[in-house]
């Protein structure tokens, strides 16, 4: 049976924000959760197919592999990974939203998991504009924006030297609340230290208890061979620093692609439009032609090649990005006719029409005698 569209499984739109994806799976989980309906097959598949929709929906890469290619994105590997609770969902921290319903799976380690992700630096996001010649040789950049740092004089943990954060009064340093909702024990973040589990009574001077401070940074970066237009490079531990011991976030390239004044493309492949004139259609000529790598291809023209006709040049496209080879060109030609003619060249022209006949112009002959068909009825 075919699969579902993900955004049907969860109910929600193609524009639905992560909060809003996470709600919708929070309701479906919890409705159709094994613990919740032993035995029940039917409720099974669907916790089993919410799981799957959201493991792709929640992360940007994959929803935007499956927004461009739908489920054909992840055939051979159905966007999932073998294993157990936990680790068999392509990598997706489900923990939290089972944890808000159904407590805590992990105790105390778990909680100080969640703090952790909790004091984790924000990601950040660098557009950078290379042209079609640079997609194809790719390239190294350096780029300078604007971040946050681990503070040097607390050393990130937000205290004046000397003192050290205390065990938060409300959660006791769990970084968690519990509360006890009808059937469900529901968990959440501390609202008094933000899921720290710590408070800050002796803040830096340097930091104002933040644990980082403003800068501004430098950093060299490769573009890939056969980068496209839209591709989203992620630069792991690049983005802003942590806080009290968190994980830096990422830095996330936007790569933006120029319009090339001769070459169109399409994924590896590239497009190209070359005018000829009528003498060389109905003659054949041979053509030289520039390509992407900035050298030259010679196509041969046979003689009564029509307006439109495409020629393809193997390999001389763009490189695969993941993957060894090129793409193609296509080379279409379109037949100008003369807007300008002296006395010698009219004088040809009118000796020609006067000598042609129906064998040579056979799409003429074609139309008329529908024409003709068509004006009888």
């Amino acid at each position: 049976m075919a699969k579902r569209d993900f955004y049907d499984v969860l109910g929600v739109s193609k524009s639905a924000s992560p909060e809003e994806l996470k709600s919708a799976y929070r309701k479906l989980a919890v409705k159709h959760h094994p613990d919740k309906n032993p035995g029940d097959k039917a409720s099974e598949d669907k916790f089993k197919e919410a799981s799957e929709a959201y493991n792709i929906l929640s992360d940007q890469e994959k929803k935007q592999n499956y927004d461009n290619f739908g489920h054909a994105a992840f055939e051979g590997s159905g966007g999932r990974q073998s294993g157990g609770f936990g680790g068999g969902f392509g990598g997706a921290d489900f923990s939290d939203i089972f944890e808000d319903f159904f407590g805590d799976f992990g105790g105390r380690g778990k909680s100080r998991n969640r703090r952790n992700s909790n004091n984790r630096g924000s990601d950040l996001r660098y557009d950078l504009s290379i042209t079609l010649e640079e997609a194809y040789e790719g390239k190294k950049q350096d780029i300078k924006f604007s971040t946050t740092e681990k503070c040097s004089t607390c050393k990130g943990n937000g205290s004046k030297p000397g003192h050290s954060p205390d065990r938060c009064t409300v959660c006791g340093g769990n970084g968690q609340v519990r509360s006890n909702q009808g059937f469900f024990t529901v968990q959440q973040t501390c609202p008094q230290c933000a899921g720290s589990g710590e408070e800050i009574t002796e803040p830096c001077n340097e930091c104002n208890g933040q644990g980082n401070k403003q800068t501004s940074k430098n950093l060299s970066v490769t573009i890939p061979k056969g980068v496209d237009d839209g591709t989203r490079i992620r630069l792991a531990g690049k983005g802003e620093a942590g806080t009290k011991g968190g994980a830096s976030g990422d830095l996330y390239l936007f790569i933006n692609v120029h319009t090339h004044d001769l070459f169109k493309r399409s994924d590896e492949n590239l497009f190209f439009e070359c005018p000829i004139s009528i003498a060389d259609a109905a003659l054949g000529t041979t053509i030289e032609i520039p390509t992407i790598d900035g050298g030259k291809a010679k196509i041969k023209i046979p003689d009564g090649t029509q307006s439109g006709k495409q020629f393809r040049l193997k390999g001389k496209g763009m490189p695969y990005m993941r993957g060894s080879g090129n793409g193609d060109l296509y080379v279409q030609v379109n037949t100008e006719v003369p807007i300008s003619l002296n006395k010698a060249q009219k004088e040809l022209l009118e000796r020609f029409r006067e000598i042609e006949n129906e064998k040579s112009n056979p799409s003429i002959k074609k139309f008329f005698q529908k024409a003709k068909s068509f004006w009888k009825n």
